[in-house]
């Protein structure tokens, strides 16, 4: 059944490629952004899918982008939890501003996005949240304590919600990707890239469509038994137990 589906960060990388999965699937997708008008226009005219401008770290303006979304699009059923960014450096030098800035955008945001959409849900009677952690919110990483903890508590987040709202027909899951070929990881230095490469068991890094693919899955109809999940998906690099 095609429902309105709202991802954030849904106009570069891994977000672009659910967004167009999704349309795909033939929902009706809104792809959010935060700062890059040029790339959300190119993105806009290349697929088709409405494009909306707020930050996910920041309740009101959240609140004001979904409502309008809603008035546009129709109310949403599907909400992709996508937005992230990283602020690294050595816990002994990092800075509160580098700390919080990972914590708002990737962990509020949890809150800030899903509340305003989470009470037309259940009284609907169904509802599709996918949550993106991470690899490193599972593992760890050196030099990411602010994006570890973020992406960990994402998976908390998503648990207990799910609890929350399954005799709702609301299912929350998440999903955990590994090192996928998108800019963010192409900017990588290539010696560092070779080792990352090197400790991955298929021999490659991931491609967003696969992660794409997952989502798109999750927030069907036919995934109405899965709930409060962690879909690892990082090519046998780190094998977790959920």
């Amino acid at each position: 059944m095609a429902r309105v589906a709202v991802v954030t960060g849904g106009t570069r990388g891994i977000g672009a490629a659910i967004a167009k999965t999704l349309k795909t699937a033939g929902h009706t997708v809104a792809a959010n952004y935060a700062g890059n008008d040029e790339a959300a226009q190119k993105f806009k005219a290349e697929t088709g899918i409405a494009v909306y401008k707020w930050d996910v770290g920041d309740p009101a303006a959240c609140a004001d982008g979904l409502g309008k979304v809603a008035s546009e699009l129709g109310p949403v059923d599907i909400l992709v939890n996508n937005a992230g960014i990283t602020r690294d450096g050595m816990f002994h030098r990092m800075t509160f501003e580098q700390w919080h800035a990972v914590i708002r955008t990737n962990l509020d945001s949890m809150f800030a996005m899903t509340r305003p959409v989470i009470e037309g849900m259940r009284e609907r009677g169904f509802g599709r949240i996918v949550n993106i952690s991470s690899i490193n919110g599972q593992k760890g990483q050196m030099g990411q304590t602010n994006y570890s903890a973020a992406k960990a508590g994402v998976i908390g987040f998503t648990k207990a919600l799910a609890q929350e709202n399954a005799a709702k027909g609301v299912t929350v899951n998440c999903v955990c990707p590994g090192y996928i070929d998108t800019d963010m990881v192409a900017a990588v230095p290539e010696d560092v890239l070779k080792k990352i490469i090197a400790g991955i068991p298929v021999g490659r890094l991931g491609r967003a469509e696969e992660i794409a693919e997952a989502v798109t899955y999750l927030a069907s109809d036919k995934a109405g038994f899965i709930t409060g999940s962690v879909l690892t998906i990082n090519g046998g690099q780190y094998i977790a137990n959920g």
